[in-house]
């Protein structure tokens, strides 16, 4: 397999002249998402937690359900990686319906559609409930910058991680593209035999329509982030019964079913309108 990053000389500019040096940075491979022997999407992506990607697409994309996501073969070439997955019939005829080989640039999260109506597609309701006061959010945030490793490497890469109340981050996962970390994580989480209703997900990255198609499709109650949504994004968490929270300047804003988020003195969350 291609390695998560590379050792890759510079010029470093220093006063007062220029230095030689050596930056390890991310590596950016493409990713081949192949069902029943058709390639979906092709997505540039950190080389690493592959099978937690195709698990976490297939899911959030609508391809398989939760309770019938495939097995996945990794197979690499000299110039990509190949997850290759086996549909049952009915989700073959449903996948070749927006089938389209296609090529996702760092951070796209559209790959595989050919239509606007795909684009903002409808999303199911959350049932999840879980409870965070504001300090919670605060905590798995900064918790988060704990659980990235290949950050400390490179300064390049976003992440995503499960919080659960009393237990903190359990799973975190990091990659080129903010889409494709959250995919990681949701793979892995139902890897882990983890229910995605019981906690929530903390972001390093801007809270998008995507985002929150994906998280909603897995069943992710609260996403938390640091940096405020789209108000695109707004609109379809509001439908989607889905905890919109971001932080900024050391506050908390909840855009979205504050009854998840509370202070724990008086129980009222400051609410952004």
């Amino acid at each position: 397999m291609v390695p998560a990053s590379a050792p890759t000389h510079r010029v470093r500019a220093t006063a007062p002249g220029l230095g030689d040096a050596l930056r390890s940075l991310p590596e950016e491979t493409p990713v081949a998402l192949v069902y029943n022997g058709g390639t979906q999407a092709v997505m540039m992506a950190t080389p690493a937690d592959i099978v937690d990607f195709a698990t976490g697409f297939t899911l959030t994309e609508g391809i398989a359900p939760r309770g019938a996501l495939p097995e996945v073969e990794v197979v690499a070439h000299e110039s990509g990686i190949e997850a290759r997955m086996w549909l049952p019939a009915e989700a073959e005829t449903r996948l070749a319906s927006r089938r389209r080989a296609s090529v996702g640039p760092v951070g796209c999260g559209l790959c595989g559609i050919d239509s606007i109506a795909q684009a903002v597609r409808a999303v199911p309701r959350v049932a999840g409930d879980v409870r965070l006061s504001v300090a919670d959010v605060r905590f798995a945030l900064a918790e988060l910058r704990d659980w990235q490793p290949l950050h400390d490497e490179t300064r390049a890469v976003h992440a995503a991680g499960f919080w659960r109340p009393g237990d903190g981050i359990l799973l975190a996962r990091e990659d080129v593209g903010r889409h494709n970390a959250l995919d990681k994580l949701l793979g892995a989480v139902l890897r882990a035999g983890l229910d995605p209703a019981s906690g929530a997900v903390a972001l390093t990255s801007r809270l998008s329509v995507e985002m929150v198609q994906k998280a909603a499709m897995a069943g992710v109650p609260l996403l938390c982030a640091v940096s405020a949504p789209t108000a695109h994004a707004v609109r379809i968490a509001e439908e989607a019964n889905l905890t919109l929270a971001s932080t900024s300047r050391g506050e908390v804003h909840v855009f979205t079913h504050p009854r998840r988020v509370s202070l724990r003195h008086d129980g009222r969350p400051r609410v952004v309108r």
